[in-house]
């Protein structure tokens, strides 16, 4: 069988198993508190997870319109019209996707080809780069500005050029906490204004912002809006990040290509899960309004418990992720720091360099997720203040 093997040639060779998950199963084998993986230690609501078993037992168990359901697509149309003011076609515009994760896969492979140029920003989420390459295009990756994880704007117009088919933007951004505003979006749209290119906007943390600022969503801005796949996730919204259900919406001329690849990816997503968080959107429609103070509680608290700490807090306007910058505390690369902290302090997170391509030698970063019980941050923080 040796030389079947041999005879397979990668197409990602240099991909491996993620961060996320060698650093789950790190804090699993040393019962290290687990702030590595962006998920809630808590469950969803209770409401909402009776509804599923409502539809289990009452014979919503098989495929699911390939779009989605009617009823998720009418209530995530009333809830864009309640929050940006934006009425889109539940029937031409709105996909339901098995996780946000699967609409980005489709809406690159979607539109990229061989020869085509995507724009990512560093640190980026890992899942971009990989599916830019299995399309055939290549993955332009630009550093985020230093000092406050903002766009730099002369290596994007520097980078930009007829041959770039997509940028992607994400914000809240995953993993700095950093925040687009309007003025970026119609930056933005100025730079590709005459050209051909597209644009994915990640918005899957799109309430949990800070401070009393809004999110500068693209579905506010009507000329990016027209090329654009806005994508997000109720996994983010609703606690359940383990029910992968996520959405796109983009106008019909990019949905209808985003579905000929969403058909064979997965077909539909989960039935009975659909229709509950239909149910949910309707009964509860400000439930999301509520997640920026309870997850900016749980922000401050982490904080306020590293007040101490050598480690150096950089500011999150959003996500429930916290940066932490330990140059103070060691000189070792991120991947070995975050061993080291896992192994030796019981505390697991995520290193940086993973988000970038190249990985940045001077950045000392790890990435702390605070969906958790305040007693869990204040255990980690006292961990942390030792160091």
């Amino acid at each position: 069988m040796n030389h079947i093997a041999d005879s397979v040639s990668s197409k990602l060779p240099d991909v491996g198993t993620t961060i996320f998950a060698i650093m789950t199963a790190m804090a699993q084998k040393h019962g290290a508190d687990n702030l590595a993986q962006g998920f809630p230690e808590f469950d969803p609501d209770p409401w909402l997870r009776k509804r599923v078993a409502h539809y289990i037992e009452h014979g919503a168990n098989q495929y699911a319109p390939m779009p989605g359901t009617e009823q998720l697509r009418k209530a995530i149309q009333s809830k864009t019209l309640d929050y940006y003011g934006i009425d889109v076609n539940k029937d031409t515009e709105i996909t339901i996707t098995s996780g946000a994760t699967e609409a980005l896969f489709a809406a690159i492979q979607s539109v990229t080809k061989q020869g085509d140029e995507v724009i990512v920003f560093d640190p980026a989420y890992d899942c971009y780069d990989p599916a830019i390459r299995l399309s055939g295009g290549t993955a332009i990756h630009i550093p985020l500005n230093p000092d406050n994880f903002g766009i730099n704007w002369q290596a994007l117009e520097q980078s930009f050029n007829e041959r770039t088919r997509l940028i992607i933007i994400n914000s809240p951004h995953n993993p700095t906490g950093a925040i687009l505003t309007s003025e970026d979006l119609n930056r933005l749209a100025k730079l590709i204004k005459d050209s051909n290119c597209l644009l994915i906007s990640d918005e899957v943390y799109e309430h949990i912002i800070f401070d009393g600022q809004k999110h500068a969503s693209v579905l506010r801005h009507a000329d990016l809006r027209a090329r654009s796949f806005v994508i997000s996730s109720f996994g983010k919204t609703y606690h359940m990040t383990g029910w992968k259900i996520g959405y796109c919406i983009a106008p019909e001329y990019l949905s209808n290509e985003l579905r000929k690849l969403h058909q064979f990816l997965t077909f539909s997503t989960s039935t009975p899960m659909q229709l509950a968080i239909a149910d949910m959107m309707i009964e509860k429609p400000d439930y999301p309004r509520e997640l920026a103070s309870m997850y900016q509680a749980k922000r401050d608290c982490f904080v306020e418990g590293l007040s101490e700490s050598r480690l150096k807090v950089v500011p999150c306007h959003g996500t429930y992720f916290q940066l932490l910058d330990y140059s103070a505390v060691s000189d070792l690369d991120d991947m070995a720091f975050t061993r080291w902290l896992t192994e030796e302090h019981k505390v697991a997170t995520i290193p940086i360099s993973p988000f970038c391509v190249p990985a940045i030698p001077e950045y000392r970063y790890i990435r702390c997720c605070f969906a958790k019980s305040e007693e869990t941050l204040r255990s980690v923080a006292e961990r942390l203040s030792k160091l």
